[in-house]
Parts: structure tokens; C-alpha cells; sequence
């Protein structure tokens, strides 16, 4: 059996080496060629699917497993490679940056930062056995958020009025789950902010994006300090994002929505679909 520990610091047997160690020099890695191919494309076509419509970790986590690394360990190296796209995006919409709900732009930064440090440290907790178990299901949940967050989210604010205060425990829940997993977390976050604050969605996207690089970068302070994130498949995956945010952008101008969104469910989808085989087939 692969010995594992539950902080995810310790590497299983069955994890494949990113890199190779030269005798007695532990300090050094050798990164091997073969094996960087697969996390820069993997983060190229996880950098365009965030630039267009969300969902890049359904690129770039199952590219780090196939590599061999177990399902805690790549999703705290996955979180760390896409957070420069997260960090440029939020950069570029610091103008348009307001209060949302009556709560200032720190207030919910502080919050999403605290909750993204909770949702990283249970992650750092959880086994790689019991996150194979979850993994499925929060890749469900972020498809079913994709594909049906926005109807969900008109359907209940017709329906439903609930108090600003409310913001505080829902930016709370969104800053921990972005710490943990993170996937389809900003059309959650968008349908949320739509309800509790009564928004444009469209005038949201500046906070949300925001929210998110907030809560990329409480949870990689954590995984980085801990030391789960597997840099040799990090740093390729991590370039790779940067250029396909740049060509999400530039392909974005050009495609419809429609077809967009078309593309993104049958990538989620079909990724939701496998991770369920892997852990209960």
C-alpha cells in the first residue's frame, strides 16, 4: 500500500516524480523535460477557460493527477499555478471596484482572506483517500452552479428578499470553499452577491473577481508554507495560465456566448463524469 498523511505533506509511493534528485544533493531538483509538457497545457487551456467563462481547474486538476499526483496535493498546486491569471485579472479591475451590499471592498476582502485560510487548512487536513471521495461531488456541484446558477439565482431573487447581514456568513462560506476547492466559485459567488445585494450581475464582476484572487492567495500562503504544492509541475502549469489568459481574452472578443458556455459544460461535464469513475467505479 502507498503510505499517506493526512496534511498532505508527505509523498505517497504512487506519486510520480516530477523531477529528479541527484545523489546527496537533496537540495537540488533536476527538473525532468517530459513531464512539463502536460501542466503547461494544461494551464494554457485552464487560463482560457477562466478568461472566458470559469472552470479552469477542470483542466489543470486532472492534468496534475494524471501526472501522478495525489487528487489534496494537485489541487493545492492547481490553486497556486492559476493565481497570477486571478491576481492580473483583479489588477485590471481595480477601478471598477465597489461596496456591494452596504459591506466596503476590505471589509469583504478581510473576510474572504480568513475564510480562504479555513477552506486551505481543512484541505491540508483532509486525507488523499477522503478527498477521492469528494472530489466528485464538488465538481458536481461547480457543473450544476455552471450550468444552472444563473436561472437559480433570477429564480430566487423574484422570490426571496434576505437582509444584507446575511452577506457576512455567505462571504464567509464562498472565502472557505474557495479555499478548499474553489471550482465554479465565481458564478456562485455572482448568483450570491445578485441575491443578498440586489445587483446587476454584470456590475459585480470587478468584486467577484477581486473575492477570488483574495481567496487564491489566503490558500496559497497555506499550501506553499506547508509545502503540498509540487513546484515542478507548478511553475510550467503556472506560465502556461498566464498565456492562456491572454488568449482567452483575445478569443473571447471573437466567440459567442453561447457557444462558449457549450464548450465549458462539455469540458466540466465530461471531467465531473471521469473523476466519478475514478473514485467509485
Amino acid at each position: 500500500m502507498a503510505r499517506e498523511c493526512c496534511t498532505g505533506t508527505c509523498r505517497s509511493r504512487a506519486e510520480k516524480p516530477l523531477y529528479k534528485r541527484r545523489p546527496r544533493r537533496e537540495g537540488e531538483a533536476v527538473l525532468d523535460p517530459s513531464a512539463l509538457l502536460l501542466p503547461a497545457a494544461a494551464g494554457v487551456l485552464g487560463g482560457v477557460m477562466n478568461a472566458l467563462a470559469g472552470g479552469g481547474t477542470f483542466a489543470t486538476l486532472p492534468a496534475l493527477i494524471a501526472l501522478g499526483l495525489p487528487s489534496n496535493i494537485a489541487n493545492a498546486t492547481s490553486n497556486v499555478a492559476l493565481l497570477p491569471g486571478a491576481g492580473a485579472s483583479a489588477w485590471a479591475y481595480r477601478d471598477e471596484l465597489a461596496p456591494v451590499g452596504g459591506m466596503s471592498v476590505r471589509a469583504l476582502a478581510g473576510i474572504t482572506f480568513v475564510g480562504g485560510l479555513v477552506g486551505s487548512t481543512l484541505l491540508v487536513l483532509t486525507s488523499t483517500r477522503a478527498f477521492d471521495l469528494i472530489i466528485p461531488w464538488l465538481l458536481l456541484f461547480a457543473f450544476v452552479v455552471m450550468a444552472f446558477g444563473r436561472h437559480a439565482s433570477d429564480w430566487l431573487h423574484a422570490r426571496v428578499t434576505i437582509g444584507p447581514r446575511t452577506l457576512v456568513t455567505a462571504q464567509s462560506l464562498l472565502g472557505i470553499y474557495g479555499g478548499y476547492f474553489g471550482g465554479g466559485v465565481g458564478l456562485i459567488t455572482t448568483a450570491v452577491y445578485g441575491l443578498l445585494a440586489s445587483a446587476d450581475p454584470r456590475s459585480l464582476f470587478s468584486i467577484r473577481t477581486l473575492m477570488l484572487a483574495v481567496a487564491n492567495f489566503a490558500a496559497a500562503f497555506v499550501f506553499v508554507a506547508i509545502g503540498m504544492v509540487r513546484w515542478g509541475a507548478c511553475l510550467p502549469m503556472l506560465a502556461g495560465g498566464i498565456l492562456g489568459g491572454w488568449l482567452g481574452a483575445r478569443i473571447g472578443k471573437k466567440l459567442s456566448h453561447r457557444l462558449v458556455r457549450i464548450w465549458t459544460l462539455l469540458v466540466t461535464g465530461a471531467t465531473t463524469i471521469v473523476f466519478f469513475l475514478r473514485a467509485y467505479g
